[in-house]
């Protein structure tokens, strides 16, 4: 399994919170690539599991405090 930020962006509007299976079903309804299924997929489902977020499943996935943007400034 591995992510990239393109990956991880096809499921930003994912329904969260959400269980392993409402990820997948979200992925194939939207259109989600492959290896977005395939990942969802090979993550161990801890019976129901809820994932609160991407960083949830990703944990390296970057957060908007990651960036050096001042908002102020636009």
């Amino acid at each position: 399994m591995y992510w990239t930020l393109e990956l991880a962006h096809q499921l930003e509007d994912g329904p969260w919170p959400a269980t392993r299976d409402e990820l997948i079903d979200y992925a194939i309804r939207s259109g989600a690539s492959l290896e977005v299924i395939e990942n969802l997929q090979a993550i161990e489902d801890d019976e129901g599991e809820i994932y609160e977020s991407m960083v949830d499943i990703w944990p390296d996935y970057p957060r908007k405090d990651d960036f050096l943007f001042n908002e102020d400034e636009y």
